[in-house]
Formats: C-alpha cells, sequence, structure tokens
C-alpha cells in the first residue's frame, strides 16, 4: 500500500479503538458505582476532573472563549508553585478557564488547585463540584499543605473587590489584601509566577449593583448587567469575548531565610511586585488585541 492509500492517522484500528473507549467509559462507571476510586484529603477527584470535568469546561475555553495560552513554560515542570492571579467577571469563570489552561497546555500535565472563597462552600451542588475539581479554602493552612506537597496553586488575591467591581473600573487590580500569599510562599520556598487574564471583564458588564437584593441573598453583591436580570435566565449567559491568559517570570522565594516570612516590609515589597506585574502585563495584552471579540 503506498503512503496515498494509508488511512488517515487516528482512523487507523477504528472498531477497535472504539471498543476500548467503550470498555473504558464502562470501567470508569463501575469505579464510580462501587466506590473504587480516590480523592485526596481536600476532596481533589483527579480521575473525575480529567474525565468528566475538563470535559464539560473544555468546549467554553475552546470554542467560546477561544482562550489563547502565553509563557505556558514559566510554570515549574515539578515541584510547588504558587500562581497568582487577577479576578473579574462577576462569576468566576476566570479561575476554571485557567484550570483548564494549565491542564491542557503544560508540558508535565499539572493540575492546578485554586484557593477559593467561604462562599463557594457554602452553596449546594457548587460545593461539591469545586471540591472534586481541586479546590479548597482560601486559608494559609491549606494553601501551605498543597505546597508542601508538590502542588500547583492558584489564588486571586482581589477576591470579591476583583469579581465584583463595576465596569468602569475594569483591568484595573484592586488592593491584593495583606500579602498573606506571599507569607505562604515564603514559608513553603516555592516560587510565585504572576498571571494576567484578559477577556474575563466583558463576560457580565456589571453596570450597577442590587446592594438591598444581595443582603438578602447573603452575597457580597448582586449584580445588574444591561442583559441580567432583565432578559431572566437568558440574561445569565456569558458574552463571548476572546481571552488571553499569560503566565509570566515566576518571582523566587527559596533565596530568603526562614523569618522572611515574618517581615511586614518584605511582604508589601514582594506583593506590590507581583501586582505591577501582572497589571503590567494586563495593559500590554490590552494594548494588542484587535477586539474584545476576535
Amino acid at each position: 500500500m503506498t503512503p496515498e492509500e494509508q488511512p488517515p492517522e487516528g482512523s487507523q484500528g477504528g472498531e477497535g479503538g472504539l471498543e476500548r473507549r467503550i470498555a473504558g467509559g464502562l470501567a470508569f462507571l463501575r469505579r464510580r458505582l462501587t466506590g473504587d476510586y480516590e480523592v485526596d484529603d481536600f476532596g481533589y477527584d483527579e480521575e473525575l476532573t480529567d474525565q468528566v470535568l475538563m470535559s464539560l469546561l473544555r468546549p467554553l475555553y475552546e470554542k467560546y472563549f477561544r482562550v489563547e495560552v502565553k509563557g505556558i513554560e514559566n510554570i515549574p515542570a515539578e515541584g510547588g508553585a504558587l500562581i497568582v492571579a487577577n479576578h473579574s467577571g462577576t462569576l468566576p469563570m476566570d479561575g476554571l478557564m485557567m484550570q483548564v489552561a494549565v491542564h491542557d497546555n503544560h508540558p508535565a500535565g499539572r493540575h492546578l488547585r485554586l484557593l477559593a472563597a467561604d462562599l463557594v462552600f457554602m452553596l449546594p451542588v457548587v460545593n461539591e463540584l469545586a471540591r472534586k475539581l481541586g479546590h479548597t479554602l482560601a486559608c494559609a493552612e491549606d494553601a501551605s499543605r498543597l505546597l508542601e506537597q508538590g502542588e500547583l496553586v492558584g489564588v486571586m488575591p482581589e477576591g470579591f473587590k476583583g469579581l465584583g467591581k463595576p465596569f468602569a473600573d475594569r483591568y484595573k487590580l484592586q488592593r491584593f489584601g495583606r500579602g498573606g500569599f506571599v507569607s505562604t510562599a515564603l514559608r513553603a520556598g516555592t516560587p510565585i509566577v504572576p498571571c494576567s487574564i484578559v477577556g474575563a471583564e466583558e463576560i457580565y458588564p456589571m453596570i450597577g449593583n442590587a446592594k438591598t437584593v444581595a443582603r438578602l441573598l447573603g452575597f457580597p453583591y448582586f449584580p445588574i448587567t444591561p442583559t441580567f436580570p432583565w432578559l431572566g435566565p437568558l440574561g445569565a449567559v456569558p458574552l463571548p469575548t476572546k481571552w488571553t491568559i499569560q503566565f509570566g517570570e515566576p518571582i523566587p522565594t527559596d533565596g530568603y531565610p526562614p523569618e522572611a516570612a515574618e517581615d511586614p516590609m518584605l511582604m508589601f515589597n514582594l506583593t506590590d511586585q507581583v501586582r505591577e506585574q501582572i497589571q503590567h502585563t494586563l495593559y500590554k495584552l490590552l494594548v494588542q488585541r484587535r477586539s474584545v471579540f476576535f
């Protein structure tokens, strides 16, 4: 058979490949039904994440937001690292897309464990899914344990201040708190990788905040956008913006003495360095992009 007559790559053994996929799917279901699968101390289910949850998020990542990833080589191939990113978009889709970006693009196939707000773990269903995806409480104890285990840990220090800021303040970083993430990285001796995300700000342009409704529901804010709540559930569909996620050069922390984690001036300087690097990259990416949607 000549090369021209060869079947295209991926079509060879088609029936056998289909049978293997079916067998793999049945084996996966059997493990789920019998409980023959593992979760770690935080509730992270790696198999479910790889086989199901990432598959559900991937169409949003690839087709809807068309995420472009830069600087993935700045994430270490092994060992702990703290990825610090800006936060925006009214709903925390940026964290999920950052997880897919690392999972699908890192040559070592690494997984990103996100630190999430208390509210995430108070919501039914969301709580369970977040745990399965590897999210855990945004506290120093959990972050330290994960870093010491050699995990990639993601944190968005702006918190709700960044997520729920008005559209007029888009891409202006909010306060980064007291630098707790820097202290955690210093204690673990792990590098800090700044991450800048462009595109999330425009998925739900927040033009107002119904504070009374937010208080009644126990939410930090209740967004009003050009489509929500006026269009009901349809108004909750995010706009199909074009995203870019850039991972910056890591900032090493292993050269500092153990007591450095208690030095407030060092905390301030390192926090400001990370924040400025993220902000500078955001401005650069905004200048480079052609359009919000393309």
